[in-house]
This record gives C-alpha cells, structure tokens and sequence, in this order.
C-alpha cells in the first residue's frame, strides 16, 4: 500500500423510501391498526354486555324484593276487622290491602286498611313495573317485558277465588337497556304452570327469566 493510496468510502444514499416502501408500510400500519381497533371494540362490546347484564339481573332482584316482601303480608288482620286480603288478581296485576300501622308511623294496626302503604297494586306498565298505593303508579323496576302472576290454593292448584288462594307464583322477563347481541332472540318465555307469558320477540336484547314463590301467611287464618 502506498502513501497516495486513496480513501474509499462507502457511498451513502439520500434517496429516501419509495413510494412501494411508503405504500407498504402504510399498508402494514393500516392493518394493525385495524387489528388493534377490532380487538378494542370486541372487548369493549363484551364489557357492556356485562355490564347490562348485571344491571338486568340487579333489576330483577329488586322488583322481586319489594314484591315478595309485601305480598307475603297480604291480608295481614291482627285485629280481625280490617277485612284485608286480596282484592284483584289478574295474569298481569295484583292489589291487595293489610293492615300493618295505625294513623302514626310505628303504631298498631287499627283495624282499618286506609292508611298509608296498606292498599298495594302491581302491574306491568309500559315495560316498567309500577306499585300504586293510592297516589298513582310509582316505578319499581325497568326494562320489564312480562310480569305474570299465577295463584295457587292450599293443595297447590291453580284457583281464580279470592278466598281460595294461599300463596302466589311471580313470574318475571327483563331484558337489558341495550340491544347487544349479536343473533336474534327468539326464545319464549314460560311461567312454571307451563303457559307462555312472553312470546319470541325476534330482537338483540338479553333477557332473563326469573320465578319465585310466595305463600301469602295471613290468608285462610
């Protein structure tokens, strides 16, 4: 090697991406982005979901709570003079009178069904379910499709006497705010007597069926 042996060094380009580089990274960027985008939507939509599930079935126990809770004192009498039972009892409705309080908060009964919270109704009302205890329907729970009451007398049959019935069956379908699924509903909804009480609505909203059973301690004293 000589002392004017000359340097070489490797050229550098300035040239850039082309436009298929540019193109193609673009494209690349597009498509994980796009994955990255579908994976949040599923999971967000599966968080909603959950989430309205759990306030259907949140809304379910609550209209069963205050339901159970006063039906059960239907026909409450401890004086023997109210003459308290059960007033109507439709597939959809129910009313009935107790006698729990006297005039004041806290005090006995008083042998009369007029005051406060002692003449009580249920029904379904423009998917919602109302109590009316004299002052106009009052909502209790939401998002209800189908309220269905079945009374049975003291050998478990199914009676349409006032004065037979001892306990009753609720049968309740609520649904979700929202409509998140993704196929149809087209399930019916029975009551445990076997009757349709709600039939395929053929939409996107969850629904849960839900029964309880009361027996009703104060009538047939």
């Amino acid at each position: 090697m000589t002392l004017k042996q000359t340097l070489r060094y490797p050229k550098v380009s300035n040239q850039g991406l082309t436009l298929i580089e540019l193109m193609v990274s673009m494209t690349i960027f597009l498509l994980v982005l796009g994955g990255i985008y579908s994976t949040f939507q599923s999971q967000h939509k599966s968080y909603l979901m959950q989430e309205e599930v759990a306030a259907m079935q949140q809304n379910i126990r609550t209209a069963m709570f205050y339901m159970t809770k006063e039906i059960r004192m239907a026909g409450c009498d401890p004086t023997g003079n109210a003459g308290a039972g059960i007033l109507t009892a439709n597939a959809n409705s129910i009313s009935f009178t107790e006698d729990v309080r006297g005039d004041a908060d806290g005090s006995d009964p008083d042998g009369a069904t007029n005051d406060p919270n002692e003449g009580i109704a249920y029904a379904l009302s423009e998917n919602n379910l109302v109590r009316d205890t004299g002052g106009g329907n009052q909502v209790v729970a939401e998002n209800i499709d189908a309220l269905d009451f079945a009374y049975l007398d003291a050998d478990g049959n199914t009676t349409a006497t006032l004065t037979d019935i001892r306990s009753v069956e609720i049968t309740i379908v609520a649904r979700t705010s929202r409509a998140l699924r993704v196929t149809k509903d087209n399930n019916l909804y029975y009551n445990q007597q076997g009757t349709q009480i709600l039939g395929a609505q053929n939409d996107n909203f969850s629904r849960k069926s839900m029964t309880t059973f009361i027996k009703c301690r104060n009538l047939g004293i």
